[in-house]
């Protein structure tokens, strides 16, 4: 009975976490491509269309990966990198004041705990529910075995 109830919490947890990276590639980026290349612009991220095509294939492939537990490891890992990356460039509330400032640090604090959460799956796999455990492969990580 546990199990099945971690399986299912755990499934619905990576859903959860990944819906905000799926719906942010297929919802804004992609229907609004040239005008987030050119805000991107503005940021000073440098070759902003090339990286924008980049983070769209890091947040689609990263989170389906997560969402699916198929090398959730790798999607994780792809997710913290844009997260590190798009809270360089888009939440540097050190350079503002007053309001602007507080909401920057609200967006840095919730993509530092959003890269948390991914650091997590990095270390740990997908859980017990998922398409690695299916096909047979180690979700979880190694197992630690006792020194004797």
């Amino acid at each position: 009975m546990y199990v099945a109830f971690q399986g299912l919490v755990t499934v619905l947890g990576r859903v959860l976490l990944s819906t905000i990276f799926l719906l942010s590639a297929v919802g804004n980026k992609i229907p609004n491509f040239q005008q987030v290349v050119q805000y991107m612009g503005s940021a000073g991220v440098p070759a902003p269309e090339l990286l924008l095509a980049g983070a769209i294939v890091f947040l689609i492939v990263g989170s389906l990966s997560v969402i699916l537990g198929l090398q959730a490891r790798i999607g994780a890992g792809l997710l913290a990198i844009f997260l590190i990356l798009a809270t360089y460039y888009f939440h540097a509330f050190w350079n503002l004041q007053g309001a602007e400032a507080m909401q920057q640090q609200i967006h840095f604090m919730k993509n530092l705990a959003l890269l948390g959460a991914m650091l997590i799956i990095v270390a740990n796999g997908s859980g017990p529910v998922s398409l690695d455990r299916v096909l047979g492969r180690r979700a979880n990580g190694p197992s630690i075995q006792p020194v004797s």
